[in-house]
């Protein structure tokens, strides 16, 4: 089975950049694991997702709990959950032009609450910080799960 994460995100506005941040943390941890940047999302995702049985995409949400919350979608919740720019589409769009053009892998979320995006920082607040750990365990419980 072939598993890829994807790590989204701008880790120059603040707490969008924590899926970078959890793509570095699995990168030097876990060596052995096909984990690529997926920048903003959009368009790009897509050639990331093709040949994939499963995808684990993880990236900040805004709006859905308390900074710092780690939550595992199985089904893609509403593109207002996730930042994205004005130029692209969101995830939620995203998956389902892929699935149009026959992108068939399954598809799980690991969000991370940013709460308030900051503009121009590379800074994560604390709370976010402290949630990557977790955001790592609960990426790899999906990447070995059956």
């Amino acid at each position: 089975m072939k598993v890829r994460v994807i790590a989204c995100g701008n880790p120059y506005m603040g707490n969008d950049g924590v899926g970078h941040a959890v793509m570095e943390t699995l990168s030097v941890e876990h060596p052995e694991l096909d984990v690529v940047d997926g920048g903003l999302g959009g368009f790009g995702l897509i050639p990331l997702m093709e040949e994939c049985d499963r995808v684990v995409i993880v990236d900040a949400t805004t709006g859905m709990g308390t900074p710092g919350e780690v939550q595992v979608f199985h089904e893609v919740p509403p593109s207002s959950a996730f930042p994205m720019s004005l130029h692209d589409l969101g995830i939620a769009e995203t998956l389902a032009l892929a699935r149009e053009v026959g992108v068939t892998a399954e598809v799980v979320i690991v969000g991370i609450e940013g709460g308030e995006i900051e503009a121009f920082s590379k800074v994560l607040t604390p709370e976010v910080t402290a949630a990557v750990p977790e955001a790592c365990r609960r990426v790899l419980e999906e990447v070995g799960r059956e």
